[in-house]
């Protein structure tokens, strides 16, 4: 696109870049948003809630299954009707539809990326330290990697005190940490800033979703400290409440993701330009 250029980012110098406005050689601003333009590369196919032939939609629909497995996991009364065995292979089941869900959603920033930033066209081993949604989407997939170790191992039977504090609880807590900064700097870049009120907007109410579910898994990461030495939990009650509450709020979140594919087709939000760009 022709004409002036500048980035932005609401608060200080120097904090991430999460939208570019475009001066047109007409005087008419086009604002390009990090979020937008991942979200909506191509035009949205299919209906808002059946659409198995779009990335978009398939993200959401994995993580809202993760979400229900661990939501249904620390259910109180599940454990006891289907075994502690069942009951870790629950989380363990979901914690892979979570990875899933995670990948696409980084092969989807990939895909963003200006072809400069990637001049070997990769899909998967790439830096793009400079980009704010490659590092929300990066380290959030390595969150999910850490909860399947934790889960995975969780699965095994008659572990020792000391296996179970550094192979279930501390990839959990690394997981529940990763996940904590993925859904910050998510929240920035949907906001423009560290704080932002749009009620109208569906990335601002996932990105929210997202935020409140991971501050509860890290309540709950603390919680479920897993003693060394003689292999108690903290607080299983705590730990397990603070789960379930963070895995509604992925649920709510992944959800909302299905109708956030589909605004630009049902003419919802600021008219799009074609690009990832919304006028202004």
């Amino acid at each position: 696109m022709p004409g002036q250029h500048r980035s932005g980012h609401d608060l200080t110098v120097g904090a991430p870049v999460t939208f570019a406005d475009h001066v047109r050689p007409d005087g008419v601003i086009v604002r390009w948003e990090s979020r937008r333009h991942r979200k909506h590369q191509k035009p949205a196919t299919g209906p808002t809630w059946w659409a198995p032939g779009a990335r978009g939609w398939w993200i959401a629909v994995l993580f809202a299954i993760g979400s229900l497995l661990f939501a249904l996991g620390s259910v109180p009364g599940y454990a006891s009707a289907v075994g502690a065995r069942w009951d870790t292979v629950t989380y363990f089941v979901g914690s892979l539809f979570f990875t899933a869900a995670s990948f696409l959603s980084y092969l989807e920033a990939v895909d963003a990326a200006p072809a400069a930033l990637n001049p070997a066209h990769r899909r998967f081993f790439t830096y793009q330290p400079g980009r704010i949604d490659w590092w929300a989407t990066a380290v959030q997939f390595a969150g999910t990697l850490y909860f399947n170790v934790s889960t995975g191992v969780a699965t095994v039977t008659d572990l020792s005190a000391t296996t179970a504090h550094q192979h279930v609880w501390r990839p959990d807590a690394i997981g529940s940490v990763c996940f904590l900064v993925s859904s910050v700097l998510s929240w920035y870049e949907a906001c423009h800033g560290w704080a932002a009120w749009r009620p109208r907007s569906w990335s601002w109410w996932i990105t929210l979703a997202n935020l409140v579910g991971s501050i509860a898994f890290g309540i709950s990461a603390v919680a479920g400290y897993i003693n060394p030495v003689t292999g108690q939990v903290h607080n299983a009650g705590r730990a397990n409440t603070q789960t379930l509450i963070g895995a509604m709020c992925f649920l709510i979140g992944a959800v909302l993701l299905m109708p956030e594919r589909t605004e630009e087709a049902h003419g919802q939000g600021t008219a799009p330009t074609g690009d990832g760009s919304t006028a202004s």
